[in-house]
């Protein structure tokens, strides 16, 4: 798939981006993307210490920070100092990608041709948009709409009522009724006139066999992508942030929540109206029980309970009356 197929995009060198700036090249900037993923010619951003290490090994042409976090990056890579890295970060995006920071309607959207999909079956008043593609054998509930570019695989259902815009769906996939997946996520820049709105220009990518129940959220991702690894089961009522990544295997009961840019292992069980704060790792083989707060990152193998969460020995010898 082409990148960012889902928002059209502005093509521009960097010294017009960042006027001010006097640099060293001026070429055209490929993308935007994260540290890691970033590649000759692509601009980056670098905000926190906790990305240290992808930093470091970035391989980015252009990087946004500040003037205390530049000397981490690569002699290769051009620093772009700033006072304030999301807020520079919000007003290129917005600069390359103008439709990615509000959820326009999809105007592409018409009532479902049958014969374009013979070997898919349809509920009533279906909306499909343009350049959809639907795998063989797959069902799609009444009311449903998919938007133009998404792509679902072979034998998956779909529900009724249920939205699904800058996605990509693997094979079996199961989503139940009233789930809205890949509308842009939480982010802006406060202000006390007009808060600015950061652009959102990742996806959802969600793996084979995986299962989301009635009345989930899943953000598509700001710059990075969230992803739902294969085999993993989300109960009703879950809200995935953007640039969540949730390993394979794991089962993650009602109700609970993951900030943005979490990072969850495979095999991990979470417990009904558990929240997980943004920005952290949690490893393989964790257990989270229900009602839990992770403030901090969480090691493989450990069972956590509570406000914030502590090992469940540790939890239970605190409470015990």
């Amino acid at each position: 798939m082409k990148e960012n197929v889902f928002f059209p995009k502005k093509i521009f060198t960097i010294d017009k981006l960042f006027l001010k700036t006097n640099f060293k090249k001026k070429v055209k900037v490929n993308s935007i993307k994260t540290l890691k993923k970033a590649d000759k010619n692509d601009l980056t951003f670098y905000d926190s210490k906790i990305y240290l290490n992808d930093a470091k090994l970035t391989k980015a042409s252009f990087c946004i920070t500040s003037s205390n976090l530049a000397k981490d990056l690569p002699n290769s890579v051009e620093a772009i100092i700033v006072k304030n890295v999301l807020y520079e970060l919000a007003v290129v995006l917005k600069k390359i990608y103008p439709t990615a920071d509000i959820d326009y309607p999809d105007l592409t959207l018409k009532k479902v041709n049958k014969k374009h999909y013979k070997s898919v079956k349809f509920g009533n008043n279906v909306l499909i948009g343009k350049n959809v593609k639907l795998g063989l054998g797959t069902i799609v509930g009444s009311n449903s709409i998919i938007e133009h570019d998404v792509i679902i695989g072979k034998n998956c259902i779909i529900g009724s009522n249920v939205v699904l815009k800058n996605s990509l769906l693997g094979d079996r996939v199961v989503i139940q009724d009233n789930c809205k997946i890949g509308q842009k996520g939480f982010g802006f820049i406060p202000n006390e006139k007009k808060n600015f709105k950061i652009p959102h220009i990742g996806k959802v990518y969600i793996h084979d066999d995986v299962e989301i129940a009635s009345g989930c959220t899943i953000d598509r991702g700001s710059v990075d992508d969230t992803i739902i690894g294969k085999n993993t089961y989300l109960d009703n009522q879950v809200h995935v942030a953007h640039n969540v990544k949730i390993g394979s295997n794991c089962k993650i009961a009602g109700q609970v929540g993951f900030a943005g840019s979490s990072n969850i292992g495979n095999n991990v069980s979470i417990g009904g109206q558990a929240g997980i704060s943004g920005h952290l790792k949690i490893g393989n083989n964790v257990k989270i029980g229900g009602g839990s707060g992770v403030v901090k990152d969480i090691g493989d193998n450990q069972i956590v309970m509570g406000y914030p969460a502590i090992p469940l020995k540790e939890f239970i010898k605190k409470n015990k009356k």
